[in-house]
């Protein structure tokens, strides 16, 4: 049985829907904080479990990928390295960046039905991604990334999930400010993972500005190396946001219970597992 316990509140969908129903609430990628029911109490689910309807959980893996799960059944997995835990699950979909080999991997299952690289065949080219899967829609921005011949043009992408009503962003291995071009193409993300090591990709005042630009109503630290980054970049938002930290790996969310201030929240990697 599951323990009830409280955490932010990601909770109930704003839409009933039947059980057969699996078409994507349409996204404007714009954040809706406004209308949040502010804390509530919810049960820590495993990511076996059902969810209710139009509500996403995001499972902090390792490092920058996460899984995230849609009411009818979708998992898709960011920046994926081959190995998300000893578990039977073969992933609908997983983005990757090549920047390091801890953001993807040049043998992924062939049962996975969409491997989506944020970089093209040659150096430079670049790729773009529009994928339609009814419940959810993936797709990315392309920026560019150092390497070792220099920078490399088009070599990272954003990948952005359109789920639930909600617009997901991943910011990848981010090297550089998005250009105003790439701001619009992005749009308003109601959750962004932002990489806050400080170093690797952006420096820390670049990335708080970039968060700040973006206006999500969550945040959700990652690729950070030990906690003095994270705390850094918590304590240098939060001005702006708030911050919720309860040790957990995993959030539930959905339209209607985005917070009422823009919030970060700080979500501890775990491998997955199956429940005891």
């Amino acid at each position: 049985m599951t323990r009830h316990m409280p955490v932010l509140a990601l909770g109930f969908a704003l839409l009933a829907a039947t059980a057969q129903a699996q078409d994507r609430i349409p996204s404007h990628c714009i954040a809706v904080a406004q209308s949040a029911p502010g804390l509530e109490y919810l049960h820590k689910a495993s990511f076996r479990d059902p969810l209710p309807a139009d509500t996403v959980r995001i499972n902090y893996i390792d490092h920058a990928s996460f899984m995230i799960q849609t009411t009818g059944g979708l998992n898709a997995v960011t920046d994926f390295t081959g190995f998300i835990g000893n578990v039977d699950l073969i992933p609908d979909v997983v983005t990757m960046n090549h920047a390091h080999s801890t953001h993807w991997t040049a043998n992924p299952d062939p049962a996975i039905p969409h491997v989506l690289r944020g970089w093209g065949e040659a150096f430079g080219e670049g790729i773009e991604h529009y994928l339609d899967l009814g419940e959810m829609l993936v797709r990315n921005v392309p920026t560019d990334i150092r390497s070792f011949r220099g920078v490399e043009e088009r070599g990272n992408s954003i990948f952005i999930f359109e789920v639930a009503g909600l617009c997901i962003g991943h910011l990848g291995h981010l090297h550089q400010e998005p250009s105003p071009e790439q701001y619009a193409a992005i749009g308003r993300l109601d959750v962004v993972m932002a990489p806050v090591d400080g170093g690797l990709t952006l420096d820390l005042a670049t990335m708080m500005r970039v968060v700040g630009r973006l206006r999500s109503s969550v945040v959700i630290p990652m690729h950070w190396f030990a906690e003095g980054t994270l705390r850094a970049f918590v304590d240098g938002m939060s001005t702006q946001f708030a911050v919720v930290d309860a040790g957990e790996s995993s959030m539930e969310l959905s339209l209607a219970s985005l917070p009422r201030q823009p919030t970060i929240v700080v979500l501890r990697p775990q491998l997955l597992q199956e429940a005891d």
